[in-house]
C-alpha cells in the first residue's frame, strides 16, 4: 500500500512538472504586464479597437467652426487678429446657440480690434475663453482672456501618454495656479452650460466623491493601473476619452461659409460651437490612433476638444457607454483562465493539427471578446491574453510533434519486436528441426542429395528475416492499422487485456503447462485519456509479460494477472512462482540469431509505453519465489495528453 502511494505521489509530481511550464508562462507575461512592459501594446490596441468601431451619427449638437490657413491669409495676421474674432462672435451670437467655446488663446492683445473683442466678451455670457493650468517643461502657463469672468473660463490642456498620444480627458484640477483653484475643462464647461437647459447639473459623484456626476450619470476617474495603463499619472480628474467614431463625427464650417451666409441658422441655434485653428501653421495639433482621418494620428485640438464635450453629452442624454476597466483582481483572472485554456487544449484534442486549429479558434475568440466589450464601454486587457495563449500553444505544439515523432518511433520498434517474435518462433521450432536434419545429413558417409536444398532453405529463412526488417523501417511512415483492428480496440480496455490473456494462455508454452493455480481481477479501467496507440501497447504489454512466463519461470505453479486501479493509480501486473533461469537443456540450444535481443528490447518497448503515460515499470522478485512485471499509469487526466 506504502508503495501505491509512493507511485501515485510521482505521477502526480509527473503532471505538475508537466504543467510548470505553461504555468511559468502565465507568471512571466502577468509579471512583464506588472512592471509595463506590455502597456505600449495595450495602449495601441486599444487605439485600434476604438478605431475599428462601426461608423457614429454625426454629433448634430456640436459645430466647429475652423479657422484655416485660407483664413490666416486673407487676415494678412497670424494668426488671427482680434477684430476678426469679435466679428465672428457677434455673427454666431446672432444665431443664439447655447455655448460658444473659443479654443484660441487670448491672454495678450493681437490688434487690430483687441477692444472690440474685450467689449464683445463682456457683453457674451456664453462664451467660454481657455486658459493654459498646466505648466510647461519651463514653468509657464497661458492665463485666459482678462475680459470673462472665472465662470467663463476652461482650460485646454490634455494628458499626454509616453508616445504622445491622447487617450485621456482631463476634466478639473486644483493644482498648478497661485490661488490653488479648482480649475474645470473647457469640455467640461461646455457640457455644464448645455446640460443645464435640460435641468441636469453638475455635481459630485456618489459612488466615488471625488467623481464629476451629471445627473445619474458618474463620470469615472481614470486610476493609474486602469486598462492597460501601469503607474499612470492619474493626477486631477481624469476619465478615458471615448472618442466619436466614424469619418465625420460634428459638422465643420468655415468663416468663409459664416460671412457668405451659407450657414443654415439651424446647425448653430441650441447648439454648442467651438471655435479653433485648423491649419498646420498654426501648430495647434492632437495625436491620437483612435481618430480617422486625412493625416493618420493627427488631428486638430478643436476636434479633440469636441470629441471631450459629445463624450459627456452623449453618456447623460444618449447614455452612450464611457469607458470603464476591470479590477486588478478581474484582469488577472482574465489572463490566468486564457493561459489555462491554452495549456489544456491537448487534453481534449488529440491531433496535432487539430489543436492548431483549436489555438487559432482560441486566439480570435479574446479578440472578439473584447472587441465586443469595446462596444459596450469596456477595455479589457487583450495583449498579455494573446501572449499567453501563443506561448503555451508554441510550446505545446512543439511538445506534440515530439510526442507524436516518439510514437512512431514506438510503432517502429513494436512492429521490429514483432519480427522478432516471429522469427524467434520460426527458430526455435522449424529452424532447429533444419538444423538438425542437416546435421545429421552432413554426418552421413553418402551426402544425401537433398543437402544442397536444405543448405538453401536455411539461408532463404534467414534472408526473409533480413528482407522484412528493412521493409519495416523503409515502410513505417505509411504504417497503419487496418480498420477492423482499429474498430475493436474501441471496446473496453479491461475486456480486450482479458482476451490477451485468454489467447496468451492457449499457446503451447513450456511452463504455461505447469500452472495449477490462477489469481485473475480484470476491472474496468478509465481510458477516456488513452488513444488506441496506448491501449495496443498496453495489450502488446500484457501478452509479452504472459509470454515470458510462459518461457522462462521454469516450474511455476500458480499465475497471478491484476489489471485494475488502487488509488489514483491503474496498474497490470503479472506475477509468477517459478525459478525464473533457463534450464541446462534449453541452454543448449544454439543461437542461431545471437544478435536478436528480444527481452531487451520488449523491455524498452515497456519503459517506452510507461513514460508515454506518465507512469512506471518494474520487474522485480516475486516472494517467496518468482518474478513481479509491472505496469502502472495515474488514472487521472494529465495537462499535455
Amino acid at each position: 500500500m506504502k508503495r501505491d502511494r509512493g507511485q501515485a505521489v510521482k505521477a502526480d509530481i509527473s503532471t505538475w512538472r508537466g504543467s510548470l511550464p505553461g504555468l511559468m508562462v502565465i507568471v512571466a507575461v502577468m509579471m512583464a504586464r506588472l512592471t509595463g512592459a506590455l502597456q505600449f501594446l495595450e495602449l495601441v490596441a486599444f487605439d485600434r479597437f476604438l478605431l475599428l468601431r462601426p461608423p457614429e451619427p454625426m454629433d448634430e449638437r456640436i459645430a466647429i467652426v475652423g479657422i484655416t490657413e485660407e483664413d490666416i491669409q486673407r487676415a494678412k495676421t497670424y494668426p488671427i487678429p482680434d477684430r476678426d474674432i469679435a466679428d465672428l462672435l457677434k455673427r454666431l451670437q446672432a444665431d443664439q446657440p447655447i455655448a460658444i467655446g473659443l479654443d484660441i488663446v487670448r491672454d495678450i492683445p493681437v490688434e487690430p480690434g483687441h477692444a472690440e473683442l474685450t467689449s464683445v466678451f463682456r457683453s457674451t455670457k456664453n462664451a467660454i475663453g481657455v486658459e493654459i493650468a498646466l505648466p510647461d517643461r519651463s514653468g509657464f502657463i497661458v492665463a485666459p482672456p482678462p475680459a470673462l469672468p472665472p465662470e467663463q473660463i476652461g482650460f485646454a490642456d490634455f494628458v499626454f501618454d509616453a508616445d504622445g498620444y491622447q487617450r485621456r480627458s482631463l476634466l478639473g484640477s486644483g493644482a498648478h495656479n497661485p490661488q490653488q483653484e479648482y480649475r474645470f475643462s473647457l469640455a467640461i464647461r461646455l457640457a455644464e452650460r448645455y446640460l443645464a437647459t435640460r435641468r441636469i447639473k453638475l455635481g459630485n459623484g456618489i459612488r466615488d466623491q471625488e467623481a464629476m456626476r451629471f445627473g445619474s450619470i458618474e463620470l469615472t476617474r481614470m486610476q493609474p493601473n486602469s486598462g492597460g495603463y501601469v503607474g499612470a499619472d492619474a493626477g486631477g480628474n481624469q476619465i478615458l476619452l471615448n472618442v466619436r467614431s466614424g469619418p465625420k463625427p460634428f459638422r465643420v464650417i468655415s468663416i468663409a461659409q459664416i460671412k457668405g451666409g451659407k450657414v443654415k441658422p439651424e446647425w448653430i441655434r441650441g447648439k454648442i460651437v467651438l471655435i479653433g485653428m485648423m491649419s498646420f501653421s498654426a501648430k495647434d495639433l492632437a495625436s491620437s490612433g483612435a481618430i480617422a482621418g486625412i493625416n493618420p494620428g493627427r488631428i486638430y485640438g478643436v476636434e479633440i476638444q469636441a470629441h471631450a464635450t459629445s463624450q459627456i453629452i452623449s453618456a447623460v442624454l444618449d447614455r452612450r457607454p464611457l469607458l470603464q476597466v476591470w479590477g486588478d483582481g478581474w484582469e488577472t483572472l482574465w489572463i490566468a483562465v486564457w493561459g489555462l485554456l491554452g495549456m489544456s487544449l491537448g487534453r481534449f484534442l488529440r491531433s496535432p493539427w487539430k489543436i492548431l486549429l483549436g489555438f487559432l479558434v482560441a486566439s480570435i475568440s479574446p479578440i472578439a471578446i473584447c472587441y465586443g466589450l469595446i462596444l459596450l464601454g469596456w477595455w479589457v486587457p487583450i495583449v498579455p491574453v494573446l501572449l499567453v495563449l501563443v506561448l503555451n500553444g508554441a510550446g505545446l505544439m512543439a511538445a506534440l510533434f515530439y510526442r507524436h515523432e516518439q510514437e512512431l518511433r514506438l510503432r517502429l520498434e513494436e512492429r521490429q519486436f514483432a519480427i522478432e517474435q516471429t522469427f524467434n518462433a520460426i527458430h526455435s521450432g522449424p529452424l532447429q528441426t533444419l538444423v538438425g536434419i542437416l546435421r545429421n545429413a552432413q554426418g552421413e558417409a553418402t551426402p544425401s542429395p537433398f543437402l544442397p536444398d536444405l543448405q538453401r532453405l536455411s539461408h532463404e529463412l534467414r534472408a526473409v528475416y533480413g528482407s522484412v526488417q528493412r521493409d519495416a523501417i523503409a515502410d513505417e511512415p505509411h504504417l497503419r492499422m487496418g480498420s477492423a483492428i482499429e474498430l475493436a480496440l474501441q471496446a473496453p480496455l479491461h475486456e480486450l487485456l482479458y482476451k490477451v490473456y485468454s489467447n496468451a494462455l492457449e499457446q503451447e508454452l513450456p511452463y504455461l503447462q505447469t500452472i495449477k493455480f490462477k489469481i485473475v481481477q480484470f476491472d474496468p479501467l478509465n481510458t477516456s485519456h488513452l488513444r488506441l496507440e496506448h491501449k495496443r501497447g498496453l495489450c502488446r504489454f500484457l501478452e509479452e509479460a504472459l509470454c515470458n512466463v510462459g518461457k522462462h519461470a521454469i516450474a511455476t505453479t500458480r499465475l497471478t494477472v491484476i489489471c485494475t486501479q488502487e488509488g489514483d493509480l491503474q496498474v497490470i501486473r503479472v506475477a509468477d512462482n517459478g525459478k525464473g533461469k533457463l534450464s541446462d537443456a534449453e541452454a543448449t540450444i544454439p543461437d542461431l540469431n545471437a544478435n536478436i535481443q528480444s527481452s531487451g528490447l520488449g523491455t524498452q518497448l515497456a519503459k517506452n509505453l510507461a513514460k508515454q503515460l506518465g507512469g512506471t515499470f518494474r520487474r522485480y522478485q516475486n516472494v517467496p519465489r518468482g518474478m513481479v512485471c509491472e505496469l502502472t499509469w495515474s488514472a487521472k487526466r494529465r495537462w499535455f495528453w
